[in-house]
């Protein structure tokens, strides 16, 4: 979710800097993953002045562009070839200037260099709005009505600014705290401020409502608000609302939408504008419609809709929206809108959720009205957007205030003790500091007494049920970091640790994977179930009853689905050199029941190191991968390994490791179909482990032994095999045939080519004898050599290179 700086100081006054607050926001449990500076006119137009168009004559060879000759102010006149249909002599224009950065308002940025175009020189480029980030419209040049000297920098002729976006990680709970006006809710309390919020005044009129408004389940919806508006103007939002939208990354559409979405991200409360004259019958009535109804919604693509759904239907029964969660195509406010009727209403999120999850949607006002919105905002909601289409878009109120509430949402009131908060924060608190918190947290005390209190906790926040949530909100206002840790806490235990058990496992193998230069990554469960649509990974997937969100709606089945997320959010920010592992859990159905695995996977990509003066940049391998395998499980005391190659359709090719017959784990380069679902263009490469099978093999005991007395001899032999003979195989074989003398083999080098046969490949391998009792003699070394050597002639059909 983002949240403007700026925006928050309308709410509340605040000294702090973006930095500060986003700590205390983070402090006050709304996590702030990250804080970005966005400008209002991207690059603050360096570079770009007012110039005057001296000349303009057609293109000696190109029919299409005119070179023109442009004053800018400098000590003569640049030439520029410009494309545009509307330049002509005389134009005062905006010029980009040669070594000059734009910033266009789609694509990326980039930079004007002095360039020949069709045999012409251009030094420059006279602007169309779009190709500098001031507006969407490429039909021509921008033609400016100034007086202002040529050479004039261009940011004197606009209103710049900046500001600074919080991406806050919403928890499910907190409902309450996805606006602007919600988040500034937390820092009133921790500051002790009050909040100042937007005033409007009485809207009543004398004119009937000539639209009639029918609920048919109080349940579902159990309050529907709205207002008739005629005779409005459908145009461009004004400046200060299209900025305030960009800089929370919404596009403006037109200044009614853009009001809509304006007071539900500074309220918290959605709404919806119907095009009052498609409302056929002059009636609103909320009811369900009958199973795989179709209905086209504002994206233009058909749906078919559940039972389930309800729906607010014009008077012939007509769908015209899915309540609280999208619009419908031939109800919304099109250029030609005269008439509207704001709807504000509150649904029950157990509805809104199913109905999104039913139709894989997942909205601004779904995600409020699923979270719990306020029953109590929707007719201040009403009034601030009518307020602003009346200022904005004209028109005049037409009737007055729809609003069915048949069983009003009464505060929850909650008994609880000051003992509670003692036991709970493990911290004595004073009685009045506790009272204070919660009052500035909207929540009223009664009955208060020396061991406790009544609260009554406002409508907006559903999720306070329970002295336990109380207590929370006492805790993230006063301080986690405040709660002190006795220095004489303690404890004790009646029998020896097991130096085995699984977390002191998962440590030590962490440590040496930290060792090696890897980061552990700590992923959701949930995961987005079109991952699995698109490239099914392990057993069927579990689907959560009440997903919180369509991209959280299944457990993952694969730990790679959500690691490769982790790779492409950092790869998107110019870290493209990870190495990464993770401990975890998939989960999928099996039969009639549900299968649950632990894995610790491994993953690598990009290059094996920054690029610097001394070393090569060089790109990340499969045996880059594979050494860091052999040496962690060697490390956890598993040795002796077998490899073969194997097949699953996660890996372009791949090897399984096996301890006696059991499978470790695999390890190879990921798909690339796979890999680009998630927009990642670089090889993975990946290891998953088997946790249980590696923690039933560990080790933890490191025997040390005397360095050996006696030296190691190397012997080299050159092996043509057939290709398809892997080098596992010759390893296999070499230490099944030398077990008392063979170290180690290595091999180090490869040829494939003309110089032998067809369909053969010739291994260079060093082997590596050690006797550790006595100095070898040339006649065992030779017995040793011989006898592998016959071996790789008998077994594997290889001819020997001496």
């Amino acid at each position: 979710m983002k949240i403007s700086y700026n925006w928050l100081k309308e709410y509340i006054e605040f000294e702090q800097n973006p930095e500060e607050i986003g700590e205390i926001l983070t402090q006050t449990g709304l996590e702030v993953e990250g804080i970005e500076r966005v400008e209002k006119i991207p690059g603050g137009l360096a570079g770009i002045v007012v110039g005057e168009v001296l000349s303009c004559e057609p293109h000696p060879n190109a029919d299409k562009l005119k070179v023109t000759k442009v004053d800018i102010g400098a000590d003569s006149p640049s030439d520029i070839v410009c494309g545009a249909p509307n330049v002509s002599k005389g134009q005062k224009v905006l010029v980009a200037t040669v070594n000059s950065t734009i910033h266009p308002t789609k694509g990326e940025p980039f930079k004007i260099k002095k360039a020949k175009i069709r045999g012409e020189v251009s030094e420059g480029m006279i602007c169309a709005e779009d190709e500098i980030g001031l507006g969407t419209e490429h039909d021509g040049i921008m033609v400016l009505d100034t007086d202002l000297p040529n050479g004039t920098p261009a940011i004197e002729l606009f209103e710049t600014g900046e500001d600074h976006i919080f991406e806050i990680g919403l928890t499910p709970n907190r409902g309450d705290a996805t606006s602007h006006m919600g988040t500034a809710r937390d820092l009133k309390a921790f500051f002790k401020k009050e909040l100042t919020l937007p005033t409007v005044d009485d809207l009543k009129t004398n004119k009937e409502n000539p639209i009639k408004v029918t609920v048919e389940d109080y349940e579902a919806c159990p309050r529907f608000s709205g207002i008739y508006i005629t005779g409005i103007e459908v145009k461009q939002s004004p400046d200060w609302l299209q900025w305030k939208l960009r800089s929370i990354g919404l596009e403006p559409i037109n200044n009614i939408v853009d009001i809509s979405n304006y007071v539900l991200h500074s309220i918290g409360q959605p709404n919806h504008m119907y095009d009052a004259d498609e409302i056929k019958g002059n009636e609103i009535i909320v009811k369900r419609l009958p199973h795989k109804t179709k209905f086209t919604t504002l994206d233009e693509k058909e749906r078919e809709l559940s039972d389930k759904d309800l729906m607010v239907c014009n008077g012939e029964s007509e769908g015209m929206c899915i309540a609280g969660v999208f619009g419908g195509q031939k109800s919304g406010v099109k250029d030609s809108t005269k008439n509207i009727f704001v709807e504000s209403a509150y649904w029950h999120p157990d509805g809104i959720r199913s109905t999104a999850q039913y139709h894989g949607l997942s909205t601004d006002a779904s995600f409020r009205y699923e979270r719990g919105a306020d029953p109590e905002m929707t007719i201040p909601a009403v009034k601030l957007a009518t307020a602003l289409i009346l200022e904005h878009a004209g028109g005049e109120v037409s009737s007055n205030i729809v609003d069915i509430y048949p069983n009003k949402i009464e505060p929850k009131e909650i008994d609880i003790s000051f003992q509670n908060f003692h036991w709970l924060i493990g911290k004595e608190l004073s009685r009045d500091r506790i009272l204070e918190i919660l009052n500035w947290l909207d929540i009223k005390t009664e009955n208060i007494t020396k061991t406790g209190f009544k609260a009554i906790v406002p409508s907006y926040r559903s999720d306070v049920t329970r002295p336990a949530d109380l207590v929370e909100e006492v805790l993230r206002i006063y301080g986690f970091n405040e709660i002190e840790l006795d220095t004489e806490f303690s404890t004790d235990y009646l029998a020896e640790f097991n130096t085995h058990e699984p977390y002191r496992i998962q440590e030590d193998l962490s440590r040496f994977l930290a060792g090696k230069g890897f980061s552990e990554i700590l992923t959701n469960s949930l995961t987005n179930p079109e991952y699995h649509k698109k490239f099914p990974l392990g057993s069927e997937p579990v689907a959560m009853l009440n997903p919180s969100s369509e991209d959280l709606a299944v457990l993952k089945t694969s730990p790679i689905y959500t690691a490769l997320e982790s790779i492409a959010y950092n790869i998107n920010r110019k870290s493209s050199n990870l190495k990464f592992f993770e401990f975890g859990r998939t989960y999928g159905k099996e039969g009639a029941g549900f299968d649950e695995a632990e894995w610790l996977s491994i993953y690598i990509t990009g290059n094996t190191m920054d690029s610097n003066w001394m070393d090569r940049e060089r790109k990340v391998s499969f045996h880059d991968l594979s050494n860091t395998i052999q040496s962690l499980l060697k490390y956890a005391g598993i040795r002796k390994l077998t490899s073969e190659p194997s097949h699953t359709s996660q890996y372009s090719y791949e090897l399984t490791f096996k301890k006696n017959g059991k499978a470790l784990g695999t390890i190879g380069r990921l798909d690339d179909h796979l890999i680009r679902i998630f927009g990642i263009k670089q090889e993975v490469f990946c290891a998953q482990l088997n946790w249980k099978a590696i923690q039933e093999m560990y080790k933890s005991d490191i025997a040390f032994e005397e360095i050996a007395k006696y030296p190691e001899v190397k012997r080299d032999l050159s092996l043509v095999i057939d290709k398809k003979i892997s080098y596992a195989e010759i390893e296999n074989l070499a230490f099944k045939q030398e077990k008392k003398l063979l170290n180690r083999i290595n091999l180090f080098s490869i040829y494939e080519g003309e110089k032998i046969e067809k369909g053969k490949k010739a291994y260079a391998i060093s082997f590596f004898l050690q006797d550790k009792f006595k100095t070898l003699t040339d006649k065992q070394i030779d017995r040793a050599m011989n006898g592998l050597m016959s071996l790789y002639e008998r077994e594997l059909g290889a001819v020997i290179r001496k």
